[in-house]
């Protein structure tokens, strides 16, 4: 899904052994769709060539404040008025510096100044230039001011040293972007989410479990991130990477899950669970590897699991109560029924079955609760989790329900 197609995109790249990052960012950016112009300062030159930069976004690459082919030649008031974006990536301890303080020497400076679109900002330096306090001060700053900041990660630097300092990959640049118009809209919010599937144990080495993913339960998570909120993720085994800055609790069973969500849900938090919790354990898990026996039929005596939205619901601590249908059939009618039954204060449903709803990048819902019914189309999921913590928001700013 091309879900950045013709969405305009500044790239500002600063000096720095991670501008070979940005190349991956602008390809990634226009197989997405969008149409993206860069801009370099004088030492980005230094490790990448503009020519790279223009045959990867296929435009003009920039690097003057006054240029004779722009109109007017002020290059710097066309792009901003042009961009639906700014992206700063890599953001050097200069660059930041600048923006802060607003020093406008360069092309890249003049352009954030002008800018009245939302700004992406990448920082990418040493270790220690990022803990420096006059780094933290400038950061803080801009923060404050609105700018979007990803990253920096933590990790092996090209200087040989580890620490935090090393520019975000381009899957949370991008991320970030499909996000920006919820940032900091629950800022001060705490928040509970659990995600993806359980595994009820047979045996040693087989268990019952579900397709689910945790994809859509990760992108509530970043999503949340971005929105300003604290946020305790509550996770079964995934193949997924938590969101920088959530606090993760990784469990198993629907059991584990359960007291987990119990042990640290706190009064005030919003709870959302979008995790497919299996319904059913063995009552009876064998302790060695069963043996497949001559007879062809086994039997399994199961348990019913705990309901943990229930749970959450009787204790009366959370906020709000966010919960998940997944349905084969009759969804709005099942979700419904379910938002009754709960008492839950929203409940997400979609669709589930082959290449849909479990597994894939994409998804589609419906968003209910007491008062009202949202349809929300299919599109990439980290935007649906963007548009279903806006919605979240709204209500949590109008009251209940």
């Amino acid at each position: 899904m091309q879900d950045f197609l013709n969405k305009k995109i500044v790239v500002g790249v600063c000096g720095g052994i991670a501008a070979y990052k940005t190349a991956y960012l602008i390809r990634e950016l226009t197989r997405l769709g969008a149409i993206v112009r860069v801009v370099m300062t004088t030492s980005s030159q230094q490790f990448i060539t503009p020519m790279t930069m223009q045959a990867l976004s296929g435009n003009e690459v920039r690097c003057e404040v006054f240029d004779k082919q722009a109109e007017r030649a002020m290059g710097h008031i066309e792009l901003a008025r042009w961009a639906d974006y700014l992206v700063i990536a890599p953001a050097s301890a200069n660059c930041i510096a600048k923006m802060a303080h607003g020093l406008a020497d360069d092309l890249l400076s003049t352009l954030y100044l002008v800018t009245e679109t939302p700004v992406i900002c990448c920082p990418a330096m040493n270790r220690s230039m990022w803990a420096h306090p006059a780094t933290v001060f400038n950061h803080t700053t801009l923060v404050d001011r609105g700018v979007i900041m990803v990253g920096p990660t933590e990790g092996d630097q090209a200087c040989g040293e580890y620490g935090f300092g090393r520019m975000s990959d381009e899957t949370s640049i991008i991320n970030a972007l499909r996000l920006c118009e919820i940032s900091q809209v629950l800022r001060g919010s705490r928040m509970m989410i659990t995600a993806g599937p359980t595994r009820e144990a047979i045996d040693p080495v087989r268990y019952i479990s579900n397709c689910s993913s945790g994809k859509m339960g990760y992108a509530l998570a970043e999503a949340a991130l971005m929105a300003g909120a604290e946020v305790i993720l509550v996770s079964g085994p995934v193949g997924i990477d938590p969101p920088p800055g959530v606090l993760l609790h990784q469990v198993n069973t629907a059991i584990e899950m359960h007291d987990t969500v119990q042990q640290y849900l706190e009064p005030g938090m919003i709870f959302i669970g979008s995790a497919a919790v299996a319904d059913y354990s063995v009552a009876k898990p064998l302790p060695q590897k069963m043996k497949r026996q001559e007879k062809r039929e086994m039997q399994l005596d199961l348990i019913a699991n705990p309901d943990i939205l229930s749970m959450v619901v009787a204790s009366k601590k959370a906020a709000y109560v966010v919960g998940f249908a997944a349905e084969t059939q009759e969804v709005l009618k099942n979700a419904q029924s379910k938002l009754s039954k709960k008492g839950a204060d929203m409940i997400i449903a979609n669709q589930v079955g082959p290449n849909q709803g479990f597994d894939v990048d994409e998804n589609q819902v419906i968003v209910l609760t007491t008062d009202e019914t949202i349809e929300l189309s299919r599109n990439q999921k980290v935007r649906l989790a963007g548009q279903i913590i806006a919605i979240l928001a709204v209500k949590l700013q109008n009251g209940r329900p």
